[in-house]
């Protein structure tokens, strides 16, 4: 059986990433990238699809951890009966090779302790070759080869390699894993402990930049090291998380593949960045997007991969039972070839936040910018699949048509703050059609409230960002109208559902759990109408529903009282230093919400 999803912790060394449970196994690896084959699949199905477990050989008495200090340095430490011991995994800075660094040290006493390292490639189906060379093992598989160092015995039991041995007080056994191509001589080994300092050195270095001070520093910028950890260096692109297929319902079927870039999160993933100081991993994402959106706007993606690449095609796992049951797993996404309109106003709205805040700029980025405009222009009033990706029929969703007016609005102040020659007005034209569009067909006026969609009554709580992206005031009737509605209709203990719960027949269980974004967003859109107390109910309540290490995923079953869906999620993180930002700035009566976006 998994452990929860929040027993997990996250290593990563800004190419890849890995999943650590409390028990001191590896459940998940990715292996040489975040979309690479998993050569630890366990989370998915049982230890035989992979895993790398390190832990004692005798009953434990207590366990708890923490990450030293501002780092992605995991200390679980764990008490038996004979003594005590701490385990420190982390993954160095990516060197030439990629490594995982596991340093077993005796806190007291004497220790029996056992390691299991089950390496199957193929997303837990492949089992390689191993061999001893030297004073190491290597495990080779087609492409992929992995090197094993450690000084201590071991060998091979039921295709998978242990060992038992002894950790006594003051005593530290490494274990170095490391990923190299096989076609190529094996990677030079890494001293451990000057990995651990180099590495601790790096994360300390990169978290000193942080400008903020005050309120909720220790939150920012725990989620700001998650975010950073997420972010796949050679190229600035941010995955939504490192995993795929973790359900969004405990044994449902609603499982994706997250590892790929979102253009969905593109504006909150640069103001978190910005107002937190990190303008070079800022200027890194826009450049990142200006890279994936090249081309012809009508070819423009929702999503595309960690290089920029667009064919992210979805396959199912079948020999992987899923997380508790959950299937199918999926690799790949689908949803890379829905139209979303949301995306074209991301995308405008990202370079025009850029610029105001002086980050320089391709010189092609206004070309770019008027051709994606022009196309719009042409396609802004058809159905799409909206923000979250429905596989359904495709509908004139609110939150689409408003991110369409977002597009022209800020095509639109860009020319005029920076002087670009546009066709203002025809934009200026098209803006007011469409905000008209939405008023007139997305405005429930009977009960007061925007919905989900041209026709209907549902609502849809990426509603509550209409405020936050300037499309209404926070005081207008029909925004507080649309704030009361989502209080009443999409909010389940003390959480707000993205989807409204009518569309379920009665008598069957909600599709997911509370996306956990979205409760933030309602945070925010308290901020802006100015109901701290409110906002700050929400923010508390999300944050004290994250683990112990700090680590929160897509959403929330309040039911099980379980995190759910893909862990850990970018969007959730970066929502949370946002709303943290917005509420520190909102009890500063000089400042402005940090969440606002330039309008």
């Amino acid at each position: 059986m998994s452990q929860r999803i929040e027993d997990y912790a996250l290593i990563g060394d800004c190419e890849t990433a890995a999943l650590v449970g409390r028990n001191g196994s590896i459940d998940w690896l990715c292996w040489p990238a975040f979309d690479s084959d998993a050569c630890f699949a366990a989370i998915l199905g049982t230890h035989k699809n992979g895993r790398w477990l390190i832990a004692p050989n005798v009953d434990v008495t207590a366990t708890s951890r923490r990450y030293l200090g501002n780092t992605l340095i995991l200390e679980t430490r764990i008490e038996t009966k004979s003594g005590t011991v701490a385990l420190i995994d982390f993954m160095p800075p990516r060197g030439k090779a990629s490594d995982i660094v596991r340093l077993v040290r005796g806190i007291s006493g004497a220790v029996k302790m056992r390691m299991q390292l089950v390496i199957r490639f193929g997303f837990g189906a492949d089992i390689p070759w191993v061999r001893r060379i030297d004073h190491s093992l290597m495990a080779i598989a087609g492409p992929d080869m992995i090197v094993l160092r450690t000084p201590v015995e071991t060998r091979g039991e039921d295709l998978t390699t242990v060992s038992d041995f002894e950790v006594t007080s003051g005593q530290t056994i490494p274990f170095v894993l490391t990923y190299g191509p096989s076609h190529i001589e094996p990677p030079a080994p890494i001293d451990p402990e000057i990995a651990l300092q180099e590495t601790e050195r790096f994360w300390h270095d990169w978290c000193s930049r942080c400008t903020r001070d005050g309120g909720y520093h220790d939150l920012i910028v725990r989620s700001l090291i998650t975010l950073k950890a997420l972010t796949f260096a050679p190229t600035g692109g941010i995955v939504a998380a490192p995993t795929t297929s973790l359900p969004e319902k405990l044994g449902g079927s609603r499982n994706w593949d997250y590892r790929f870039c979102w253009l969905r999160d593109a504006t909150f993933t640069l103001l978190a960045l910005m107002n937190s100081g990190y303008t070079e991993e800022a200027l890194a994402w826009h450049n990142w997007l200006l890279r994936a959106a090249a081309g012809s706007p009508s070819n423009m993606q929702i999503m595309y991969g960690i290089w920029g690449h667009r064919r992210l095609l979805e396959w199912e796992a079948g020999w992987l039972g899923g997380y508790g049951g959950a299937r199918p797993v999926r690799i790949g996404n689908a949803a890379h070839a829905q139209l979303q309109l949301d995306v074209y106003g991301e995308l405008i709205d990202v370079f025009h936040q850029s610029r105001m805040a002086k980050l320089k700029l391709d010189e092609q980025s206004w070309a770019l910018e008027c051709a994606v405009l022009n196309h719009l222009a042409e396609v802004w009033d058809r159905p799409d699949h909206g923000i979250w990706e429905r596989r359904g029929q495709p509908k004139h969703y609110v939150f689409s048509k408003v991110m369409t007016w977002v597009a022209f609005d800020r095509g639109i102040k860009s020319a005029e703050t920076f002087g670009f020659k546009a066709p203002l007005l025809h934009w200026r034209a098209l803006r007011e059609a469409i905000h008209r569009d939405v008023c007139n067909n997305g405005f429930d006026a009977d009960e007061n409230t925007f919905v989900e969609s041209y026709g209907t009554k549902l609502l849809d709580a990426s509603v509550l960002l209409l405020p936050a992206v300037g499309f209404l005031p926070a005081a207008d009737p029909r925004i507080c109208g649309t704030i009361a509605a989502v209080e009443k209709g999409l909010m389940h203990d003390g959480f707000v559902l993205r989807h409204d719960p009518r569309e379920v027949p009665a008598g069957q269980p909600p599709l997911e759990g509370a996306f956990l974004a979205c409760t933030l967003w309602l945070a925010d859109a308290h901020v802006l109408s100015g109901n701290i107390d409110k906002a700050q109910v929400l923010f508390d309540r999300v944050v004290g529903i994250a683990n112990d290490v700090g680590l929160l995923a897509e959403e929330y079953d309040s039911v099980a009282r379980r995190q759910t869906g893909n862990f850990p999620q970018a969007l959730t993180h970066i929502a949370l230093i946002n709303t943290a930002h917005n509420l520190s700035a909102a009890r500063r009566e000089s400042e402005k919400p940090a969440v606002q976006r330039s309008q």
